[in-house]
């Protein structure tokens, strides 16, 4: 693999140099079945987006490359193809965990230079993915965060959050802390189909209910919309009425793109599984990673009365598309992304 040929001078964070002085161990364990954790040394925690990007963050933290939940439609499976991993089920067992991820950071946010700006977690991978049980990166992130008057927002789908949620309590009443859930899919058995080894709908609004009673704000995001399986009134009417009674206080809405190796992936998740919709899909999407503008339109005005109706607006639904240039091929937050407005 090319992880060999990484050198101490890889500024990506994640792999600066696995034979020499970066690699630790590869690690099977019988709770975590067919998973395999490559746990590293990395050189840098923060990484900075790049200035063509124009998101609503410069920075941004993964504890880990790699994600479990097995999110068929995931925008960063094309990362794992830098290491020589395939996008799709590589990406889902193959993980590459930052083992030091919060002393590296603590140094760094210790600079004379580092001005505080925001940083978001969750924004590549789910740093609450099943393994952070296993590591528990996230407390000493959130500490040396807090602790150097850095605010910041973390973005997950994953349940564990909610063993931190004294801690962010804590922290919220000295920086500016953000939590968003990732839940597109209210469906049970369609989640389970389309996001495996994803907690299921109800623990998710469960856990939306627990940041709020803390007096935390939780935002959602329901991205992404999957079309003609979770774009119909019917799922999008239950989904927003869940979440509004499980306390959410606002929501963003992005139909899914389908950008590099996620597309194959992807369909060919959906020409097994449904295969009468794959004229209609290379219809929507043509030979690109987004929907058409009519199909954003039409989403647009089938959402916004939703969101009214519930009290989840506050913002303009945004589906603007963002095209970072970055050289460094294996950069996490390098790629076309889909900025939200949560930020």
């Amino acid at each position: 693999m090319r992880w060999a040929a990484q050198t101490v001078d890889a500024d990506d964070g994640a792999l600066p140099g696995l034979d020499r002085a970066g690699l630790v161990r590869s690690v099977q364990t019988p709770e975590f079945e067919g998973i395999t954790f490559h746990e590293v040394l990395c050189k840098s925690a923060l990484n900075k987006t790049p200035e063509a990007s124009k998101l609503p963050f410069r920075y941004t933290v993964n504890t880990f490359r790699g994600c479990s939940h097995a999110c068929r439609y995931c925008f960063a499976r094309p990362t794992h193809e830098y290491l020589d991993l395939d996008a799709g089920h590589d990406f889902d067992s193959q993980l590459v965990v930052k083992t030091n991820v919060a002393a590296v950071l603590r140094r760094e946010l210790a600079r004379r230079s580092w001005t505080r700006e925001h940083v978001a977690l969750g924004t590549n991978t789910d740093p609450y993915q099943r393994a952070e049980g296993r590591y528990r990166l996230m407390p000493g992130v959130i500490r040396a965060l807090a602790e150097s008057g850095t605010p910041f927002s973390i973005l997950t789908k994953g349940t564990l959050l909610r063993r931190d949620l004294p801690l962010l309590t804590l922290a919220a009443r000295q920086v500016d802390v953000r939590l968003a859930v990732s839940l597109p899919i209210g469906d049970h058995d369609l989640q389970q189909q389309i996001e495996p080894d994803t907690p299921s709908p109800r623990a998710r609004l469960d856990m939306i209910r627990a940041i709020t009673d803390t007096g935390l704000s939780c935002h959602v995001m329901v991205a992404p919309v999957i079309p003609f399986l979770t774009d119909s009134s019917r799922h999008l009417d239950e989904l927003f009425a869940a979440l509004a009674a499980a306390g959410a206080s606002s929501t963003t809405v992005i139909p899914m793109h389908l950008r590099g190796a996620t597309r194959g992936w992807f369909l060919s998740w959906l020409g097994q599984e449904h295969p009468a919709l794959m004229r209609r899909y290379r219809a929507l999407y043509g030979r690109g990673a987004y929907v058409s503008p009519e199909y954003s339109r039409w989403l647009d005005d089938r959402v916004a009365p939703l969101v009214e109706r519930y009290g989840l607006g506050g913002r303009k639904l945004e589906h603007r598309e963002i095209s970072p240039v970055s050289s460094e091929r294996g950069r996490e937050d390098a790629g076309t992304v889909v900025a939200p407005t949560l930020f």
